[in-house]
């Protein structure tokens, strides 16, 4: 920072600070001083460090300051889409709530969606979001609105833009077979191919050579391994090398996936970790979201190669893709965060509903008692959200030298009262209904409930504006899908009747 520039301050004053997530900690009462965004100081009285008459004062009294979460498995592309959908197997899903299956949205539809996204995240307590947005037909102009909404909201946002060059429908098990041709056209998955835009060429030119923004940086987003061939692999170990990025991809969501690696890869023993292992994009700054259908040797090589994964409980059981296999990746000592995934499939961007869910499905997992579970959650939501975006040593804790990221939890709030377990109880108890204050980079942007950046009032109207549009396609887009469900029902048939080598869904059996 310019030496002439003003020195900007925030105290928090006499909150309850909670520096680990192990159940026997015990949050202690200090004073939290944030210098230029990051923690400068933790103690008592720190008012005495003041530099400026200006500084700000948050009062922390009767509040408990956690690091902010990290959502580190999101797509802010459909937000519009909460609360539309029932159950639906991933495949059907994918068919009613993607980008591909749309028309072009308008700029600010974009944005707005964007918006509020971030803005529910901010009320959940999550700081950080990464953004694994699907922008298609690709506009650049689009991707400066998903940037200028989050700058604007102040959230903290890893944005990496969804890209593939294999077409969805060929890689998915039995749809070639089971769709008539004519229909083939208009089946896709998460991400297709751009046949206009180099989409990496231009991240690379208008974004990663630019000059580092405060709060958005940027990851890398190959849709899955079977939608990327071999050089569209290379190519993005090469750029997330150069530029030192997180990558991000979809891995053994559903069983179709886990099958389609069966009959594709061969060559690798029917296993995607052995090809992208083969590859050379397993490792540290590789993130793989569910990972539900791994096999125990993946999950094992996943370890060797310190590769991370994210899972996301809420959306899983919605899609019926199953459980993944929680107490084996504990036990093989691997890295991992949390997601809410999409909005129109987890529905609610809350990350204490996903740390409550992922502790509990842990607890039926095993028939043998476990570790604590509220101590992994918690910390998959800190430390280990942190880790999967590279920012082990600025984000997810609260010490000093750490960006400013802090949330303020209301203790008045029945969920503390008695205040037996401060981190079994954020994980088991809390709703998001305690979330009182929320600071991102030192600046306050949530202040007693209220958003602190922009007028809430005027955002949702500008949601109202463009839902009708959103909605009368979204019917549309329905309608269609409906149309198909004889097709999609009978590969849905033969997909559950091929043997993968595991089971990850509740059968009763």
């Amino acid at each position: 920072m310019n030496d002439t520039a003003p020195r900007r301050q925030l105290l928090i004053t006499d909150g309850m600070v909670l520096q680990s997530a192990d159940p026997a900690a015990v949050p202690k009462r200090l004073d939290v001083l944030i210098d230029d965004g990051v923690i400068s100081a933790i103690g008592t009285d720190l008012r005495q460090r003041l530099v400026a008459a200006d500084t700000e004062v948050l009062d922390g009294t009767d509040k408990l300051i956690i690091p902010g979460m990290i959502n580190s498995h999101y797509h802010s592309h459909d937000t519009l889409a909460k609360g539309t959908l029932e159950e639906e197997p991933l495949e059907f899903w994918r068919l009613l709530a993607l980008p591909p299956q749309y028309p072009k949205r308008s700029r600010e539809e974009i944005k707005v969606r964007t918006l509020i996204g971030a803005y529910e995240c901010l009320r959940s307590g999550m700081t950080t979001v990464q953004d694994m947005v699907t922008l298609f037909p690709f506009d650049p102009d689009h991707l400066d609105a998903v940037v200028e909404a989050y700058e604007e909201i102040g959230i903290r946002a890893c944005i990496g833009l969804q890209y593939a060059d294999i077409k969805g429908i060929s890689t998915i098990p039995f749809w070639e077979e089971v769709f008539p041709k004519e229909l083939h056209g208009g089946l896709s998955t998460a991400a297709e191919p751009d046949k206009k835009t180099d989409q990496l060429a231009y991240l690379e030119e208008r974004y990663l050579n630019a000059p580092a923004r405060d709060r958005v940086n940027w990851a890398l987003g190959p849709s899955a391994p079977e939608r990327c061939t071999p050089e569209l692999i290379q190519r993005t170990i090469a750029l997330a090398e150069k530029y030192d990025l997180p990558i991000f991809t979809h891995i053994y969501e559903s069983k179709g996936m886990a099958l389609q690696a069966r009959r594709e890869y061969p060559q690798y023993g029917g296993s995607l970790i052995k090809r992208l292992h083969a590859e050379g994009m397993l490792g540290p700054r590789l993130n793989l979201a569910h990972s539900v259908w791994l096999l125990n040797e993946e999950i094992e090589l996943l370890a060797e190669t310190g590769t991370n994964v994210v899972m996301n409980l809420l959306s899983n059981l919605k899609l019926k893709s199953g459980i993944p296999p929680i107490r084996e990746i504990e036990r093989a000592g691997l890295s991992f965060g949390l997601g809410c995934d999409n909005s129109s499939c987890s529905d609610a961007q809350n990350i204490f509903q996903a740390m409550k869910l992922f502790a509990l499905m842990a607890a039926v997992s095993d028939a043998e008692p476990g570790p604590d579970q509220s101590t992994f959650a918690f910390r998959a939501a800190t430390e280990g959200g942190a880790h999967a975006l590279l920012r082990d040593d600025d984000l997810g804790s609260i010490d000093v030298g750490y960006r400013g990221d802090v949330v303020l939890m209301d203790l008045t709030d029945p969920s503390y009262i008695p205040f037996n377990n401060v981190v079994r109880q954020l994980v088991y108890v809390e709703s998001g209904r305690a979330v009182s204050s929320v600071v991102v980079d030192g600046r306050v942007v949530i202040k007693n409930g209220a958003l602190q950046t922009m007028d809430a009032a005027e955002l949702r109207a500008r949601v109202d504006a463009v839902l009708p549009g959103f909605m009368a396609d979204f019917e549309t887009v329905k309608a269609r899908t409906e149309k198909l469900r004889p097709y999609l029902l009978e590969a849905h048939r033969r997909i559950w009747g091929e043997d993968v080598g595991m089971n990850r869904i509740f059968t009763g059996v």
